[in-house]
C-alpha cells in the first residue's frame, strides 16, 4: 500500500518553507509599513513560528500545535493594525519569496492561493474609516 505524498513533502520538505519563510523575512526586515509590527529585536523567532506554521499547515510536523496550541490566526494577529496597505505589502514579499523558490508551477499556484487567502483573511482594519476611527474588527 503506497500513500500519497502530503504537500509539504511536494513542495520540498523542511528545506523548501526554511528557504521561502527566510527570503520572506530578508525583504520585511527593510520595509517600513512592516518591520515595526515585529517587537522583537529579531526577526528570527517570528521567521521561526511562521515556518512552523506553514509546515503544519501543509502536512509537516506539528511542532507548531505542540509548541503554540491551534493557531488563531485571526486572534494573534488582532492587536496588530492590518489595513490593505500592510496586507499587501506581505504579499509583494511573500510572492517575492516564493519566486525564488524552486516548485512546479502548480504547486507555486496552490500555495500562492492559500497564502493570498491567508494575507486579505488577517486584514483587521477596514481600509474605509479614517485612521482615527480605524479598529480591529472581531
Amino acid at each position: 500500500m503506497t500513500t500519497e505524498p502530503t504537500p509539504y513533502q511536494l513542495f520540498g520538505g523542511a528545506d523548501f518553507f526554511s528557504n521561502l519563510v527566510h527570503a520572506f523575512y530578508l525583504k520585511v526586515a527593510t520595509d517600513e509599513v512592516l518591520r515595526p509590527m515585529y517587537p522583537e529585536g529579531d526577526l528570527g523567532p517570528a521567521e521561526d513560528r511562521l515556518r512552523m506554521f506553514l509546515e503544519q499547515y501543509w502536512g509537516g510536523p506539528k511542532t507548531y500545535g505542540e509548541l503554540r496550541g491551534h493557531p488563531r490566526l485571526r486572534m494573534r494577529h488582532a492587536d496588530f493594525h492590518i489595513d490593505s496597505t500592510a496586507r499587501d505589502r506581505w504579499l509583494v514579499h511573500m510572492h517575492a519569496a516564493l519566486e525564488e523558490q524552486d516548485i512546479p508551477f502548480e504547486l507555486g499556484q496552490e500555495l500562492w492561493e492559500y497564502l493570498a487567502s491567508a494575507a486579505f483573511a488577517m486584514q483587521n482594519v477596514d481600509d474605509d474609516l479614517p485612521s482615527t476611527q480605524a479598529t480591529p474588527h472581531d
